[in-house]
Protein backbone atom coordinates (compact mmCIF):
# COMPACT_ATOMS: atom_id res chain seq x y z
CA UNK A 1 0.00 0.00 0.00
CA UNK A 2 1.28 3.46 -0.86
CA UNK A 3 2.68 5.24 2.23
CA UNK A 4 0.27 8.13 2.63
CA UNK A 5 1.69 8.78 6.08
CA UNK A 6 5.11 9.45 4.55
CA UNK A 7 3.66 11.96 2.09
CA UNK A 8 1.72 13.63 4.91
CA UNK A 9 4.93 13.90 6.91
CA UNK A 10 6.72 15.52 4.00
CA UNK A 11 3.90 18.04 3.61
CA UNK A 12 4.15 18.91 7.29
CA UNK A 13 7.91 19.44 6.93
CA UNK A 14 7.43 21.96 4.12
CA UNK A 15 4.68 23.77 6.05
CA UNK A 16 6.73 23.98 9.24
CA UNK A 17 9.95 24.93 7.43
CA UNK A 18 9.17 27.19 4.43
CA UNK A 19 12.93 27.70 3.92
CA UNK A 20 12.96 24.29 2.26
CA UNK A 21 11.11 25.88 -0.67
CA UNK A 22 14.04 28.21 -1.40
CA UNK A 23 15.64 25.47 -3.48
CA UNK A 24 12.84 25.59 -6.08
CA UNK A 25 13.94 28.80 -7.87
CA UNK A 26 17.57 27.61 -7.76
CA UNK A 27 16.56 24.33 -9.42
CA UNK A 28 14.48 26.13 -12.05
CA UNK A 29 17.31 28.52 -12.91
CA UNK A 30 19.67 25.55 -13.11
CA UNK A 31 17.31 23.77 -15.52
CA UNK A 32 17.09 26.84 -17.77
CA UNK A 33 20.89 27.25 -17.79
CA UNK A 34 21.33 23.56 -18.61
CA UNK A 35 18.95 23.89 -21.55
CA UNK A 36 20.66 26.98 -22.94
CA UNK A 37 24.12 25.52 -22.32
CA UNK A 38 23.26 22.34 -24.21
CA UNK A 39 21.94 24.35 -27.15
CA UNK A 40 25.06 26.55 -27.34
CA UNK A 41 27.46 23.62 -26.97
CA UNK A 42 25.62 21.65 -29.64
CA UNK A 43 25.85 24.62 -32.00
CA UNK A 44 29.60 24.92 -31.38
CA UNK A 45 30.25 21.22 -31.97
CA UNK A 46 28.24 21.19 -35.21
CA UNK A 47 30.07 24.30 -36.47
CA UNK A 48 33.48 22.80 -35.71
CA UNK A 49 32.45 19.56 -37.42
CA UNK A 50 31.39 21.47 -40.55
CA UNK A 51 34.54 23.61 -40.66
CA UNK A 52 36.85 20.62 -40.25
CA UNK A 53 35.17 18.69 -43.05
CA UNK A 54 35.33 15.54 -40.95
CA UNK A 55 32.37 13.67 -39.49
CA UNK A 56 32.79 13.78 -35.71
CA UNK A 57 30.18 11.15 -34.89
CA UNK A 58 32.96 8.57 -34.55
CA UNK A 59 34.78 10.76 -32.03
CA UNK A 60 36.15 14.29 -31.97
CA UNK A 61 39.87 14.41 -32.76
CA UNK A 62 42.45 16.63 -31.05
CA UNK A 63 42.23 19.37 -33.69
CA UNK A 64 38.44 19.53 -33.34
CA UNK A 65 38.67 19.67 -29.55
CA UNK A 66 41.09 22.60 -29.79
CA UNK A 67 38.78 24.31 -32.28
CA UNK A 68 35.92 24.11 -29.76
CA UNK A 69 37.84 26.44 -27.44
CA UNK A 70 37.78 29.12 -30.15
CA UNK A 71 34.04 28.84 -30.76
CA UNK A 72 32.22 31.53 -28.73
CA UNK A 73 28.99 29.52 -28.72
CA UNK A 74 30.69 26.46 -27.23
CA UNK A 75 32.52 28.51 -24.59
CA UNK A 76 29.30 30.30 -23.61
CA UNK A 77 27.50 26.95 -23.41
CA UNK A 78 30.22 25.52 -21.19
CA UNK A 79 30.00 28.48 -18.82
CA UNK A 80 26.21 28.10 -18.66
CA UNK A 81 26.49 24.39 -17.84
CA UNK A 82 29.00 25.16 -15.10
CA UNK A 83 26.60 27.71 -13.62
CA UNK A 84 23.77 25.16 -13.91
CA UNK A 85 25.75 22.77 -11.72
CA UNK A 86 26.30 25.51 -9.13
CA UNK A 87 22.57 26.31 -9.01
CA UNK A 88 21.62 22.63 -8.77
CA UNK A 89 24.00 22.03 -5.87
CA UNK A 90 22.65 25.17 -4.19
CA UNK A 91 19.10 23.86 -4.63
CA UNK A 92 19.98 20.60 -2.90
CA UNK A 93 21.61 22.58 -0.10
CA UNK A 94 18.28 24.28 0.69
CA UNK A 95 15.67 21.69 -0.27
CA UNK A 96 15.27 17.91 -0.12
CA UNK A 97 15.87 15.71 -3.14
CA UNK A 98 12.19 14.87 -3.59
CA UNK A 99 11.37 18.53 -4.17
CA UNK A 100 14.11 19.77 -6.50
CA UNK A 101 15.50 16.75 -8.35
CA UNK A 102 12.43 16.13 -10.53
CA UNK A 103 12.55 19.81 -11.55
CA UNK A 104 15.76 19.06 -13.46
CA UNK A 105 13.62 17.21 -16.01
CA UNK A 106 12.26 20.63 -17.02
CA UNK A 107 15.60 21.08 -18.83
CA UNK A 108 14.52 18.40 -21.30
CA UNK A 109 11.23 20.16 -22.06
CA UNK A 110 12.90 23.57 -22.46
CA UNK A 111 15.68 22.13 -24.64
CA UNK A 112 13.16 20.37 -26.87
CA UNK A 113 11.17 23.58 -27.41
CA UNK A 114 14.31 25.69 -28.00
CA UNK A 115 15.84 23.22 -30.39
CA UNK A 116 12.60 22.87 -32.37
CA UNK A 117 12.39 26.64 -32.83
CA UNK A 118 16.08 27.16 -33.62
CA UNK A 119 16.28 24.22 -36.03
CA UNK A 120 12.86 25.10 -37.49
CA UNK A 121 11.47 21.62 -36.99
CA UNK A 122 8.25 20.23 -35.56
CA UNK A 123 8.47 17.47 -33.00
CA UNK A 124 6.40 14.51 -34.11
CA UNK A 125 3.89 12.74 -31.90
CA UNK A 126 6.24 9.85 -31.05
CA UNK A 127 8.98 12.28 -29.96
CA UNK A 128 6.58 14.15 -27.68
CA UNK A 129 5.41 10.88 -26.11
CA UNK A 130 9.05 9.85 -25.60
CA UNK A 131 9.87 13.16 -23.87
CA UNK A 132 6.84 12.73 -21.61
CA UNK A 133 7.98 9.21 -20.73
CA UNK A 134 11.47 10.48 -19.81
CA UNK A 135 10.15 13.26 -17.59
CA UNK A 136 7.45 11.15 -15.93
CA UNK A 137 9.67 8.12 -15.43
CA UNK A 138 12.55 9.94 -13.79
CA UNK A 139 10.17 11.97 -11.60
CA UNK A 140 8.59 8.74 -10.33
CA UNK A 141 12.00 7.10 -9.85
CA UNK A 142 13.55 9.94 -7.85
CA UNK A 143 10.38 10.59 -5.83
CA UNK A 144 10.18 6.93 -4.81
CA UNK A 145 13.85 6.97 -3.82
CA UNK A 146 13.32 10.09 -1.74
CA UNK A 147 10.35 8.56 0.12
CA UNK A 148 11.90 5.19 1.02
CA UNK A 149 15.55 6.21 1.07
CA UNK A 150 17.59 6.55 4.25
CA UNK A 151 20.61 8.83 4.35
CA UNK A 152 23.54 6.69 5.49
CA UNK A 153 27.18 7.70 5.99
CA UNK A 154 29.56 6.35 3.36
CA UNK A 155 31.89 3.84 4.99
CA UNK A 156 35.45 3.28 3.80
CA UNK A 157 34.60 -0.16 2.42
CA UNK A 158 31.56 1.22 0.54
CA UNK A 159 33.64 4.05 -0.91
CA UNK A 160 36.28 1.60 -2.12
CA UNK A 161 33.53 -0.47 -3.73
CA UNK A 162 32.22 2.64 -5.52
CA UNK A 163 35.72 3.50 -6.77
CA UNK A 164 36.29 -0.04 -8.07
CA UNK A 165 32.91 -0.05 -9.79
CA UNK A 166 33.62 3.35 -11.34
CA UNK A 167 37.01 2.18 -12.58
CA UNK A 168 35.31 -0.79 -14.23
CA UNK A 169 32.73 1.49 -15.87
CA UNK A 170 35.39 3.91 -17.15
CA UNK A 171 37.51 1.09 -18.58
CA UNK A 172 34.51 -0.65 -20.14
CA UNK A 173 33.18 2.42 -21.95
CA UNK A 174 36.66 3.62 -22.99
CA UNK A 175 37.44 0.17 -24.43
CA UNK A 176 34.09 -0.05 -26.21
CA UNK A 177 34.67 3.38 -27.72
CA UNK A 178 38.17 2.50 -28.98
CA UNK A 179 37.03 -0.81 -30.48
CA UNK A 180 33.80 0.40 -32.11
CA UNK A 181 34.14 4.17 -32.48
CA UNK A 182 33.35 4.08 -36.21
CA UNK A 183 30.00 2.44 -35.42
CA UNK A 184 29.19 4.44 -32.29
CA UNK A 185 25.94 6.41 -32.28
CA UNK A 186 24.47 9.13 -30.10
CA UNK A 187 22.73 6.63 -27.82
CA UNK A 188 26.08 5.01 -26.93
CA UNK A 189 27.68 8.34 -25.99
CA UNK A 190 24.60 9.35 -23.99
CA UNK A 191 24.46 6.10 -22.00
CA UNK A 192 28.21 6.25 -21.36
CA UNK A 193 28.16 9.89 -20.20
CA UNK A 194 25.07 9.37 -18.05
CA UNK A 195 26.52 6.33 -16.29
CA UNK A 196 29.84 8.05 -15.67
CA UNK A 197 28.21 11.25 -14.37
CA UNK A 198 26.13 9.15 -11.97
CA UNK A 199 29.38 8.07 -10.31
CA UNK A 200 30.79 11.60 -10.53
CA UNK A 201 27.78 13.02 -8.67
CA UNK A 202 28.17 10.39 -5.93
CA UNK A 203 31.88 11.12 -5.53
CA UNK A 204 31.26 14.86 -5.43
CA UNK A 205 28.84 14.38 -2.54
CA UNK A 206 31.33 12.14 -0.73
CA UNK A 207 34.25 14.56 -1.19
CA UNK A 208 32.24 17.55 0.08
CA UNK A 209 31.13 15.55 3.14
CA UNK A 210 34.66 14.37 3.96
CA UNK A 211 36.09 17.89 3.61
CA UNK A 212 33.38 19.35 5.85
CA UNK A 213 34.25 16.77 8.52
CA UNK A 214 37.98 17.37 8.15
CA UNK A 215 38.53 13.84 6.87
CA UNK A 216 40.98 14.56 4.06
CA UNK A 217 43.17 11.50 3.56
CA UNK A 218 44.60 9.44 0.71
CA UNK A 219 41.16 8.00 -0.07
CA UNK A 220 39.72 11.49 -0.47
CA UNK A 221 42.52 12.32 -2.90
CA UNK A 222 41.81 9.14 -4.87
CA UNK A 223 38.15 10.18 -5.03
CA UNK A 224 39.16 13.60 -6.37
CA UNK A 225 41.34 12.02 -9.06
CA UNK A 226 38.54 9.63 -10.04
CA UNK A 227 36.07 12.54 -10.13
CA UNK A 228 38.34 14.52 -12.50
CA UNK A 229 38.91 11.49 -14.74
CA UNK A 230 35.19 10.76 -14.89
CA UNK A 231 34.31 14.39 -15.60
CA UNK A 232 36.81 14.60 -18.48
CA UNK A 233 35.76 11.33 -20.13
CA UNK A 234 32.06 12.08 -19.58
CA UNK A 235 32.45 15.56 -21.11
CA UNK A 236 34.19 14.05 -24.15
CA UNK A 237 31.34 11.60 -24.66
CA UNK A 238 28.79 14.44 -24.33
CA UNK A 239 30.52 16.45 -27.07
CA UNK A 240 30.51 13.39 -29.32
CA UNK A 241 26.81 12.94 -28.56
CA UNK A 242 26.18 16.51 -29.74
CA UNK A 243 27.93 15.63 -33.02
CA UNK A 244 25.77 12.51 -33.38
CA UNK A 245 22.33 13.71 -32.33
CA UNK A 246 20.12 16.67 -31.32
CA UNK A 247 20.67 18.44 -27.98
CA UNK A 248 17.29 17.42 -26.54
CA UNK A 249 18.20 13.76 -27.03
CA UNK A 250 21.46 14.33 -25.14
CA UNK A 251 19.68 16.10 -22.27
CA UNK A 252 17.03 13.35 -22.21
CA UNK A 253 19.67 10.67 -21.73
CA UNK A 254 21.60 12.57 -19.07
CA UNK A 255 18.42 13.56 -17.21
CA UNK A 256 17.35 9.92 -17.06
CA UNK A 257 20.56 7.91 -16.69
CA UNK A 258 22.62 10.18 -14.43
CA UNK A 259 20.21 10.28 -11.43
CA UNK A 260 19.20 6.65 -11.95
CA UNK A 261 22.81 5.48 -11.65
CA UNK A 262 23.39 7.68 -8.59
CA UNK A 263 20.25 6.32 -6.91
CA UNK A 264 21.18 2.73 -7.81
CA UNK A 265 24.58 3.24 -6.17
CA UNK A 266 22.79 4.43 -3.05
CA UNK A 267 20.46 1.43 -3.08
CA UNK A 268 22.94 -1.35 -3.93
CA UNK A 269 26.18 -0.14 -2.31
CA UNK A 270 25.07 2.19 0.46
CA UNK A 271 21.91 0.23 1.36
CA UNK A 272 19.91 3.46 1.47
CA UNK A 273 16.70 1.62 0.56
CA UNK A 274 17.17 -1.41 2.78
CA UNK A 275 13.81 -2.87 3.75
CA UNK A 276 11.91 -0.94 1.09
CA UNK A 277 8.30 -2.16 0.68
CA UNK A 278 7.13 -4.08 -2.38
CA UNK A 279 5.36 -1.05 -3.88
CA UNK A 280 8.67 0.85 -3.91
CA UNK A 281 10.50 -1.98 -5.70
CA UNK A 282 7.74 -2.14 -8.32
CA UNK A 283 7.82 1.66 -8.69
CA UNK A 284 11.62 1.58 -9.24
CA UNK A 285 11.30 -1.06 -11.96
CA UNK A 286 8.35 0.65 -13.68
CA UNK A 287 9.95 4.11 -13.56
CA UNK A 288 13.25 2.80 -14.89
CA UNK A 289 11.60 0.96 -17.78
CA UNK A 290 9.42 3.94 -18.71
CA UNK A 291 12.22 6.51 -18.71
CA UNK A 292 14.76 4.31 -20.52
CA UNK A 293 12.10 3.41 -23.09
CA UNK A 294 11.55 7.13 -23.60
CA UNK A 295 15.25 7.74 -24.31
CA UNK A 296 15.46 4.97 -26.90
CA UNK A 297 12.20 6.08 -28.55
CA UNK A 298 13.46 9.67 -28.75
CA UNK A 299 16.72 8.44 -30.30
CA UNK A 300 14.70 6.51 -32.86
CA UNK A 301 11.91 8.91 -33.78
CA UNK A 302 13.38 12.41 -33.28
CA UNK A 303 13.18 14.42 -36.54
CA UNK A 304 16.93 15.17 -36.30
CA UNK A 305 18.01 11.66 -35.32
CA UNK A 306 20.83 10.37 -37.54
CA UNK A 307 20.37 6.94 -39.07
Amino acid sequence: MFPLDDLSGLTDQFTQDPARLIGIPFALVGAVLMSLGAQFQHRGVVKVEQNSGRNASSGLNVAQLKALLSRPSWVIGTIMLALAIVFQLSALNFSPLILVQPLGAIALVITSILNARIANITLNRKSIIAIGACVGGIALFVTTAAIVGIDRPVSTSALITILIAMAGVLIAFATAFLLARTKARAIFYIIAAGAIYGFVATLAKVIISRIQHGNVDWLTIVCAVALIAGTVLGAYFVQNAYASGPPDLVIAGLTVIDPMVAVCIGIVVLQEAAGAPLWAVLAFVAAGLISVWGVFQLARHHPQAKV
